[in-house]
């Protein structure tokens, strides 16, 4: 069988996508047809069996427990709690609300790990505070956009989960490789707001000092305890038990999945409509994610019956690429590809196809997985399809355009990729924790 109809499988697949074609069934019906036409009638005899394995898969079932408990924190209203707590706590120093933003960011990043939700919710609350206090458009809309989407490398991350199901890491291990990475990120993004708030004071005042007067003693105390305890407590409970080794990650979002009913609970924001409404966000979600894995089974499928992932191993290793070289190709295939289509799309399409490579050149593959993770990332960021941007305009007030929105990314933008450059260069930012943690069990 030739290798090259391989090529000219990837190739269909990513044209239609570019056309706007859905996802899940470009990927699952080219496969099919092409499943078809070079093996016949067998091919539908292997493919149930592909899919039942995927479907019966331990480690996926901590996506639709994650996506609930990232739905269920939203409606319990800690973000809104955390956010006012933060801008009083920050707000005497110029950029403070600025820097909230992005602690709080981070905060619902490691407890709910839904871009959408932090970016609506952070947008809502923070981006009208922003603007009436005096900040730029640019520099308030950058800030939630790029803060929201610290979910997406900050654990608990289905970023992480679906990475690492495609690439057979354990996902225990890139939740811990992914931590130091995500710090990173929120220390430049601070570093750069306050670089701005230094070098334009008037781009991100402070508060003024009457609202700030009431907040001090042992009400500041109490209020900010109440407000970090809670997602605090819920981090600590899925994380802590994942990385002390005494829970599994699908045991942990269940874990987490619980606490976030109770805080909920807590908060007195629980009722019969608010359970619906997570329930049928969550099923919709898992649907869409699942759905696009069977596509992805029946492509890998094809393109691994006809010797695709071989052909490309060939064709890589006769051009003498050095793995560093590939690696530099493959992140700025994904950085391109984050233009046109989204991080699940370029998870199912790119990934498997590149893994059997970097596997075969001896690359660290939890490396590879967490950069993959960052550059991802930046595909929610960046036009015109960067969909926390379409989030933040959806709930922006009519004087924030959408070209206040692109051009507030663009420095956002160039931090990602500066993180992305950090890990690159320094790979101990992912691996240290993990050998730390696996040393001390």
């Amino acid at each position: 069988m030739p290798e090259w109809i391989s090529l000219v499988l990837f190739g269909v697949v990513f044209g239609m996508l570019l056309f706007g074609f859905p996802v899940a069934f470009t990927l699952g019906g080219v496969s099919l047809i092409f499943g078809y036409f070079t093996f016949g009638l067998n091919f539908f005899q292997l493919l149930p069996l592909r899919i039942w394995g995927t479907m019966t898969n331990y480690v996926l079932i901590a996506v639709p427990l994650f996506v609930y408990m990232g739905l269920m924190l939203e409606k319990s209203g800690l973000a809104e709690e955390l956010l006012e707590t933060m801008a009083l706590l920050f707000g005497r120093m110029r950029g403070g609300l600025a820097i909230s933003v992005v602690v709080v960011g981070a905060v619902l990043a490691a407890s709910t790990g839904i871009v959408g939700a932090t970016v609506v919710t952070m947008g809502l609350l923070s981006l009208p505070t922003m603007l009436k206090r005096g900040y730029t458009p640019e520099l308030a809309t950058g800030t939630i956009c790029a803060s929201g989407t610290l979910g997406q490398i900050i654990p608990p991350s289905i970023v992480l989960v679906l990475l690492g199901s495609i690439m057979n890491i354990s996902i225990g291990d890139m939740f811990m490789g992914a931590v130091i990475p995500g710090l990173v990120l929120v220390g430049l993004y601070i570093v750069w707001i306050l670089v701005i708030a230094f070098l334009r004071p008037k781009s991100a005042p402070a508060m003024p000092a009457d609202e700030l007067a009431a907040f001090k003693g042992k009400a500041m105390i109490k209020r900010v305890v109440r407000a970090f305890l809670l997602p605090f407590f819920l981090i600590l409970a899925v994380l802590g038990s994942i990385f002390a080794g005494i829970a599994s990650p699908t045991e942990a979002a269940a874990v987490g999945a619980l606490g976030a009913t109770g805080l909920t609970v807590w908060q007195k924001k629980f009722n019969l409509n608010t359970l619906r409404e997570v329930m049928k966000g969550t099923t919709i979600l898992t649907c869409m994610v699942f759905v696009l894995l069977v596509g992805a089974t029946a492509f890998g499928l094809v393109f691994r019956g006809l010797s695709g992932d071989r052909y490309i191993t060939h064709l890589i290793l006769e051009s003498e690429m050095g793995p560093h070289m590939f690696l530099f190709v493959v992140m700025l295939v994904i950085f391109i590809a984050g233009f046109f289509i989204d991080f699940i799309e370029i998870t199912f399409i790119i990934v498997p196809v590149v893994t059997p490579i970097f596997q075969h050149l001896g690359v660290d593959l939890l490396w590879v997985g967490i950069l993959i993770a960052m550059n991802l990332q930046t595909s929610f960021l960046t036009p015109p399809f960067g969909f926390s941007l379409f989030y933040l305009k959806g709930v922006a007030p009519p004087e924030v355009t959408t070209g206040h929105i692109y051009r507030g990314i663009i420095p956002f933008i160039a931090i990602q990729l500066i993180g992305l450059f950090v890990v690159i260069v320094w790979p101990e930012a992912v691996t240290w924790l993990p050998k730390v943690m696996s040393a001390g069990h």
